[in-house]
This record gives C-alpha cells, structure tokens and sequence, in this order.
C-alpha cells in the first residue's frame, strides 16, 4: 500500500529506494546525485516503514502475540516506530539539501512482500528511473540471498518503461541470470553474489521420505527406532508424522471407548433388588468385556511398536529439550550476573556523570563570576583610560600654555634689553652692567669638567667653546687661554670690560667670566651659526642638518644684523664697529633670531673701519639672496640689471618676490659701492631703515598668503623651534626618548644623567647641589606627553604660505 499514489508522472523525478541503514542509504544517495549532477532533477525518496502488526508484535524481548500487550504499550511501540522513521527520512533530506526532494512512504505488513509492492508501485505512477539499495529488501527476508531474490523479482516483473539501477554500497552493480541461478556482477564482471532456486523445507523433505518408504512398502513401524541419542535432525525428520500419529491415537482411543461405553451402558445397572445369581451374571458380562478388550489390544503388535517407537521419539526429545532448558537457564544467570554487573556500571557511571555535572555547574558559575569581574574591570579600565587622556591633554595644554608665556617673557626680554641698550652710553667705560664671576669648579662642573662631549664643534671663533648649564641655564663657555687674540690678562681684561658696556638684542650677551680659565660665558644660541645653515655640506649636528631659511627668516635675519650694526655706529660718545662681520659670526637662537659676535677691543673706536662693516653686511645680504658663498658673480649680474636678481636668488629659500629681491639687491648694491662713491651719505642707520621697510613689505606679503614663505628645510627648523622646553633634555638639550627624573627634580634623558652620574658626579646638572640619591624613575607622563606631540606633529601636514 502506497501513500499518495496520484502523484503526478514527471520525467525529472528519480526515485531512489533506500532501507533503514542510514549509512548504506547516503552511499546510494550520493551515486544518484553524482550520476544526475548535470541535469536538473528531483529526487523521490522511497522508505518503507514496518508497521505493527495486528496479531504480533516484535521487542527486545522477541515476538509476542498482541492480545499481550496493552493498548497502551502498542501506541507507545507505534509512537516510536513513527519518531525513527521520521530521524531517518530528516537525516536523509538534510543530505539532498542542495537539490529538491520528496518523500513517498511504503506502508507495508509483515505478510506482504515489498518487491510485489515495488512492482505495482512502478505501475502505478510510471517510475522512469529507479535507484534501490540493494539492503532494502532485507528488511523483509532477513537474509542477503532473499534481499538478491527480491531485487531479481522486481527486475523481471517491471515494465520496460522503468531504469532499474540496483546499488549496493555505492557502486552499481547488474543483475544476470545463468542456469536458473540469479548473479550480481559489478562493473568488472566479477560475481559478487548467487541466488538459488528454493530451497526444499522440512515438511516436504518429511513427506518426501515418507512417499519413499511407502512406495518400499516400508511402513513407520519398521523404521529404526532411537534410544535417547536421537538428534535434533531425526527429530526434525519424523516430527509430522509423530504428530499425525498422535492425532489418530487420540481418535482411536476415542472411538473405543465410546464403543466400550456404549456395550457397558447396554447392560442396565445392578440394583439392589437384584439377586446374587444376577449379580453375578452381570459382574461376569463386563469381566467378559474386559478381556475381549484387553484381547484386541494385544492382537494388534503393529499398534504397540508403533507407540514405542513414537514414545521413544518423544522421551528423547523431552532429553534434548530438558539440556536445551538446563542450558538456558544456565545462561539467563550468566546473563543475569552480567546485567547485574553492568548495571552496577551504569550506576556508577551516572554517578560520576551528576558528579561532573554538579562540577561542570561549579564551573560554568565562576565562568560568570569571571566574565561579569572581567566587565567591571574593563569599563574601570576605560574610564581610567578616558581620564589619562584628560590628564594628559590637560598637561599638554599647560606645556604649550608655559611654552608661549617662556616666548613671551624672551620677546619681553629682548624688549628690555634693547631698550637697556638704546639708553647705553658707551665712553670710557663709565657705564657697566653687573656681571658674575664664576668660580673654575663652578665652570668645570657646568662643562662636565670641559669635556669633548660638550664642545661645539662649528668652526671659527667657536672652536674653543663649550656647552654648559649654569643655575638652570644652558650657555656657552668661550676658553682665551688658546685662542689667537692673545693669552695675556690685559687682553683678557679689556674683552671683559668691552662685552660688559654693551647690551643689544641682536648682540650676544656676556652672562659672566672666570679669570682663573680665562674664559667668558655667553647666551646659548641653540641653532648655531648662520654659516652652517647656508653653506656647510657637512653638518655633525642633528640641528643643523636642514635645507636652508627661507626667504622671509633670511630678510628677518639681514634687518637684525642691520639693527646691531647700526646701533654700534650709533654709540656714543665713539662709534664702534665690528670689523670682522661674516656668517659664521652671526649666530641663531631658537626663534631664528640673528646675534652677532666676534667683537675685539682694537676694533672698539675707529671710526675709519665703518665701512667695512657696510661692505660686509652687503655681501651678508647678497649670500642670503644666492645661498652661495662667494656673492661676487651675483654683485656683477645686480650691478648690470638689478631686475636679474631673480636668476640668481637660492631656490633652497622658496619663492622669493620679485620686488623685495630686488630691494635687497639694491641694499647690497648701496652698501658695497659706499667706499667708492665718498660724496654718498649711506649709514647703517639708514641701511637698518630700509631693511625695516622690507621686513615689513615680507610679513604683509605673508600674512596676505601671497607667497610660500615655508620650504621643507625651514618648516623643520621651525618645527624645532616649536618644541618645548620641558621636552628637551637640559644635558643633551634635544627631545627626550626616555625621560626619568632625578634626586633634584629635573628630568633627563636616562643616557645622558646615566653618564653624568657614571663619570664621579654627585651634584645636581641644574643646580650644582649635591644630589641626595642617585636613583633615577621613569617619568611616564612626560615620556607619554612627548609622544602624542611627536605622534600629532606627524599627523599634521605641513602647511605652507601660499
């Protein structure tokens, strides 16, 4: 019986009959999906599922009967058989995901043959194609050889419409008959399986041998009677026959007792009213009948062997079947023991299974635990990190805050001090400034004991000068005892006094001297000097590895120079004049702001050398406008046409604008051309005027974004410019990579207090205190700080002046 047999004929479909085997099943799945892969098909699954029966059902136990199970029991057993039936179909659907599938269930009983319903089933809907595992027919015949001869069934019984492809395992294999007998081959042509005609049963061996001993005129009587070695066979052998017997025993022994009973009931009963000779006669009547009885028994001997043979039979069997059930029964307590024991495992097994649940509980509890802990502190963490960034933004703002009041005190300072220096009269020396006198130990502690790590090594005048920090103060130590000026105290002397009566913004500052080393402090002008920048190929500092200023720093730096030049032709009561102005005199401080240097008291009051002073400061202007050392090719081309400027300006500088390029070449022009034209009345003071008014033009010139004033050299010069203070090292005076703070509260790069300290030193850089430890922390808010600088610095575009 078929489920939804109106299903509809379609050539697409192909049905594929798989058992309860689910492995077997996906194996013969698989060779339909991989022989249809290229077209687009549907597969039909059939499944045929084992009813319960009406009369028995089948447990673990075995077949009993139905009536002995209740209702209840079977709807369970139905239940169950349902719910398998339905895991499998599942299992087998989720298979054929990837192609559309159907399901068409085979209701069958236990009487009826599956491959008769397979048959109709072709029949009934038109199966083109047919696909069956060659298991499913073992769920009916329980053998492999009935499951062959159910397949070899359907083979020859369908129509010649339907495709039977038989597989078994995976493969295909082919069905061939040869002399009456069934073969499976695979591909090859190798046999893998024989089906045989039918057996002969027991029954009809039975009547078989009974025909042939009757045809012998042989009767069962005389066949070999058994003692109690009879086998199962010889009881298999004659066991229709003993039962016939006994059922025409049991006829017979009725028929004669009837019989008997019939002849006693003819004779009335003795009554008590019956006399002794009647009595007599009648007790002799049955005597009589008892013995015609007991006669005719023992006048048939074909009747008794018969029932000796029959009870001989039956004695040995009763033998067999009493072992068979001592046996049994020794293996229900085997089997029994065995139960018992596993069962003791299984309960020793749940145990330890609640007991690793209850742990496995425990554990997934802390899990939580841990997991809700571990959310706490992340939102802890990030709170902390949100008020890190805070603090650290915050300490950013106050580094840039202190650095611009540091820019505004210097701007303040220089204020003052040139202010200081209008009012200066320069005469005879009447007029000083207070200057300290340091102490040898003093300088030697400031120097690092004037150490070759602390020289400055720039060439010229500087050859013998030091770095150094003086009262928290970097300077620079000038040593005369060497230098070429002259060893004597009196020149020692008169250069003190000379620097000690002039104070100018754009004139570098004595701070104070030692007379035991001879030797002069000044300022500490951090970018070096002005020849290094435009000319020197080979820089030894990191500083001073740049392109060159550009155009508006290099007119800011002439209009400086200028300034202090004219404010030395300007003193009074006696001009005075530098004589030996060149770049590598002119020095640059961290803004860029020009200070010359190199005075000499011989060149103090000579009025006569003022213009050499002006000729230097016109070839200052013309090597700031070519980048080149020698400016005298520039002079020709300015003197011809002053408008050719242009060709010959540095390109280093930027974009320089035509007029103001070419003011500065007339500049450079009037003051190189003042010795030969005496009837001219060109001054620095004038020159300074004019150099102001072209400062002025550049910076409108900026501020008006007319022109890129910033090229990729200067933009780093003035990126240094911008770094601040806290960030640099006081030893090495650049950024700290590694910042830890000393015993007296300064920070330092760890190298560079690590040497300090390595070298004897006990007292502080900064103070000249001795230190109370020589312990060194890590200061992490500093190092963090100059890191989001840097980090922020490379961020940001350079920006330029359009």
């Amino acid at each position: 019986m078929v489920r939804d047999m109106e299903i509809p004929f379609e050539n697409n479909k192909v049905y594929v009959a798989v058992s309860e085997d689910v492995d077997d099943g996906f194996l013969t799945l698989d060779w339909a999906l991989r022989k249809w892969s290229t077209q687009s098909i549907v597969i039909v699954i059939l499944y045929a599922a084992n009813n319960i029966c009406k009369d028995y059902v089948y447990t673990l136990l075995g077949k009993f009967p139905a009536s002995s199970v209740s209702e209840e029991k079977l709807k369970d057993l139905e239940q169950n058989e349902e719910a398998k039936t339905h895991r499998i179909l599942s299992k087998y659907m989720a298979f054929c995901h990837k192609v559309k599938t159907e399901i068409l269930r085979i209701e069958k009983y236990n009487n009826e043959p599956v491959q008769k319903i397979m048959v109709d089933l072709i029949s009934g809907i038109r199966i083109t194609k047919l696909v069956m595992s060659l298991k499913f027919m073992r769920p009916v015949c329980w053998k492999s050889r009935g499951a062959i001869s159910g397949s070899f069934y359907v083979h020859r019984q369908k129509p010649g419409f339907c495709e039977l492809f038989i597989i078994c395992g995976g493969k295909l294999v082919f069905l061939r008959e040869e002399n009456k007998e069934g073969l499976i081959e695979d591909e090859k042509g190798a046999i893998l399986a024989r089906s045989r005609e039918k057996r002969p049963t027991f029954r009809s061996y039975v009547g078989k041998m009974f025909n042939e001993a009757s045809a012998k005129g042989k009767k069962p009587c005389d066949l070999p009677s058994s003692s109690s070695s009879t086998s199962v066979h010889q009881w298999d052998k004659y066991k229709e026959e003993i039962e016939l017997y006994f059922t025409q025993l049991l006829s017979s022994n009725a028929e004669a007792s009837d019989e008997l009973f019939q002849k006693l009931a003819k004779k009335p009963d003795m009554a008590d009213n019956m006399t002794r000779e009647e009595k007599r006669a009648r007790i002799q009547e049955i005597q009589e009948v008892i013995q015609q009885i007991r006669k005719e028994a023992k006048t048939n001997p074909a009747r008794l062997a018969r029932a000796k043979w029959a009870m001989s039979l039956c004695s040995s069997r009763a033998v067999e079947l009493g072992g068979c059930i001592n046996e049994e029964i020794a293996k229900r307590a085997q089997l029994e023991k065995e139960f018992c024991s596993t069962k003791q495992e299984l309960n020793k097994l749940q145990t330890e299974t609640e007991e690793k649940r209850a742990m496995l509980n425990s554990t997934l509890q802390l899990r939580d635990q841990l997991s809700r802990k571990l959310h706490l502190l992340s939102q802890e963490i990030s709170q902390a990190g949100l008020q890190v960034e805070e603090e650290t933004r915050a300490q950013a703002a106050m580094a840039q805050e202190a650095e611009k009041l540091r820019r505004q005190r210097d701007v303040f300072l220089h204020r003052i001090e040139f202010s200081k220096g209008n009012d200066t009269a320069m005469g005879s020396g009447e007029q000083r400034f207070h200057y300290r006198q340091f102490t040898a130990a003093e300088i030697r502690a400031a120097t690092d004991d004037l150490s070759e790590r602390m020289r400055l090594k720039s060439g010229g005048d500087w050859t013998n000068v030091y770095k150094g920090c003086l009262n928290s103060t970097l300077v620079a130590v000038k040593i005369y005892s060497n230098s070429g000026i002259g060893d004597s105290e009196e020149a020692f002397q008169a250069k003190v006094n000379l620097l000690s009566s002039i104070r100018h913004p754009n004139i570098l500052s004595m701070m104070g001297f030692c007379s035991e080393l001879k030797c002069i402090v000044f300022e500490y002008m951090p970018n070096g000097c002005l020849r290094d920048i435009l000319f020197s190929t080979h820089r030894t500092s990191k500083k001073r590895n740049r392109s060159s200023l550009n155009w508006l720093t290099r007119i800011h730096i002439a209009a400086e120079v200028s300034t202090g030049l004219s404010f030395l032709h300007e003193a009074k009561p006696r001009p005075m004049v530098h004589g030996r102005l060149n770049p590598s005199r002119i020095l640059l401080d961290r803004n860029n702001v020009a200070k010359f240097s190199g005075l000499m008291p011989s060149m103090c009051y000579d009025a006569s050398e003022i213009s050499s002073d002006m000729r230097a400061f016109g070839n200052l202007i013309l090597q700031l406008l070519s980048g080149r050392n020698w400016g005298g090719l520039v002079e020709e081309a300015i003197m011809m046409d002053q408008t050719a400027v242009i060709n010959v300006v540095d390109e280093k500088a930027g974009d320089w604008p035509l007029e103001l390029a070419v003011e500065l070449g007339g500049i450079a022009v009037k003051c190189l051309s003042n010795h030969e034209n005496e009837g001219q009345d060109v001054s620095m003071a004038m020159v300074a005027r004019d150099m102001e008014k072209v400062k002025k033009k550049g910076d409108e010139l900026v501020r008006s974004a007319e022109f890129a004033v910033a090229n990729e050299g200067d933009s780093e010069v003035e990126e240094d410019a911008e770094i601040p203070s806290a960030f640099l090292c006081p030893i090495f005076q650049d950024i700290m990579q590694d910042p830890h703070i000393a015993a007296d509260g300064f920070s330092y790069e760890v190298e560079a207090i690590g040497e300090w300290l390595r070298s004897g030193h006990d007292t502080s850089p900064m103070t000249n205190l001795k230190l109370k430890h020589s312990l060194l922390t890590p200061n992490h808010v500093l190092r963090s700080l100059i890191y989001d600088w840097q980090k922020k610095r490379l961020d940001l575009p350079s920006t330029t002046v359009q």
